[in-house]
């Protein structure tokens, strides 16, 4: 039981600290697009949510290069795969198609992000980070936020990261 918590500990201190692998390189994530839950059969606010992920999406990309958390990969090389994974199911439930996924573009990590919309007021946002070699979670996060705006959206993300950076800096 200790060595697994060990193991643990070491994987998310690895995974939010670390911006080189063992060999000197930064380490790489792929970064796939979040992802919508949404059991309120609002379909009148499909459009602005799907542009919000988008957003999201390309805000956490950006965020982790430039907080140098990761060295972000292009998606681009694995779209096809990307597109016949997500019309079948949702990556972060999948069984390990994320990890093919990354292991296709050569990525260390791979994240899957989704939203969870309970209401118009009250969406849970959740990334999840996995090592592609092992498939181990290296990191999880969520977030509640209230409100379904652009602004509401990007404030639980950037919250996100800001705890994340907090927890690389050693909590200063």
């Amino acid at each position: 039981m200790a060595g697994r918590v060990a193991k643990l500990l070491v994987g998310l201190v690895l995974g939010i600290a670390s911006v080189a692998a063992a060999d000197g390189r930064p380490v790489t994530i792929a970064v796939l697009d979040f992802e919508l839950i949404d059991d309120t059969g609002d379909t009148a606010a499909r459009a602005a949510q799907e542009a919000r992920l988008r957003m999201i999406s390309d805000q956490l990309r950006r965020e982790f290069s430039g907080r140098g958390f990761y060295a972000v990969l292009d998606n681009a090389p694995a779209a096809g795969m990307i597109a016949t994974e997500t019309a079948r199911h949702n990556l972060h439930a999948c069984n390990g198609c994320e990890l093919d996924i990354g292991a296709a573009l050569g990525a260390d990590r791979v994240l899957t992000g989704w939203v969870q919309k309970v209401s118009n007021l009250i969406l849970n946002i959740n990334i999840e980070i996995k090592s592609v070699v092992t498939g181990n979670i290296v990191l999880k996060k969520s977030v509640d936020i209230r409100g379904n705006t652009d602004a509401s959206w990007s404030r639980g993300v950037s919250h996100m990261l800001h705890d994340m950076a907090e927890k690389k800096q050693g909590g200063r």
